[in-house]
């Protein structure tokens, strides 16, 4: 790759970096926590472009300057250029290619994940569910509707055997996914980063949710049906709901 490519490239990746990290977009690849390494990184990359950059510029003057008093033949200097263009135009252009998707990543950001990556993924309840006992799990606060992530209200419906939401009007948000005549609200946890996203569901009873279509998001108000969600159905507990209201897609469309 040439040092032109190298450099252009430098600086469309690392000015992507600062936009996603700067907008939000970010949110659709990693946690909050990692805004900063991805600022500094851009960073980072953007001042070694821009002064590889100045390097080439102010190496190529100096190599004008000189040669200006030396004289060449014109056919030496036309058959130099020739041979020059014939060896390097073809890898040159193949190089630039490396910029597309540097552009795409810098103009269209990809959408977060949705409906497909739940079918294509087996739900699960949250790993750190595994270790907590019965005695992890306090009261609910006291109120008509209690906001929960779905990632809490799945692993209490999958551990909780004190029983802390039965009777009580949980509220939440997620996107519904279609399987066959299931309608599922789901949200995906990630870790680190959305590579290793995994979903949490919950299965939506009643019918209320069916006519939206996968991918639209939701919040929902309602009681999860008690010992639904086991090892057999992935824990995923019935939810039955008392509204349904459509709802833009959040900024950080993930839990964690």
């Amino acid at each position: 790759m040439r040092r032109e490519t190298q450099n252009v490239l430098l600086i469309l990746l690392g000015g992507a970096l600062v936009k996603i990290a700067v907008n939000g977009d970010y949110l659709r690849y990693v946690k909050p926590a990692q805004q900063p390494w991805i600022i500094a990184g851009g960073v980072v990359m953007l001042v070694l472009g821009a002064v590889a950059i100045l390097r080439d510029l102010v190496a190529a003057r100096a190599t004008v300057k000189a040669a200006a008093p030396e004289s060449s033949p014109a056919g030496h200097e036309a058959h130099d250029h020739v041979d020059d263009g014939h060896g390097h135009a073809h890898p040159a252009r193949s190089a630039w290619l490396l910029v597309v998707p540097v552009l795409a990543v810098f103009l269209v950001a990809p959408p977060a994940l949705g409906a497909d990556s739940v079918t294509r993924t087996t739900a699960r309840v949250p790993q750190s569910a595994a270790t907590t006992s019965a005695a992890a799990f306090p009261p609910l606060p006291a109120g008509k509707v209690v906001e929960l992530a779905m990632n809490e209200v799945v692993t209490r419906a999958g551990w909780d055997s004190n029983g802390t939401m039965n009777g009580r009007t949980i509220g939440m948000s997620g996107f519904v996914v279609h399987e066959g005549s299931t309608t599922l609200l789901a949200r995906l946890v990630i870790s680190c980063c959305a590579a290793d996203a995994a979903p949490v569901t919950v299965h939506l009873k009643g019918g209320g949710a069916d006519r939206f279509p996968s991918d639209t998001w939701l919040r929902v108000t309602g009681q999860v049906v008690p010992g639904t969600a086991n090892e057999n159905n992935s824990y995923t507990p019935d939810f039955v709901p008392a509204t349904v209201e459509r709802i833009a897609a959040p900024k950080d469309p993930y839990e964690y």
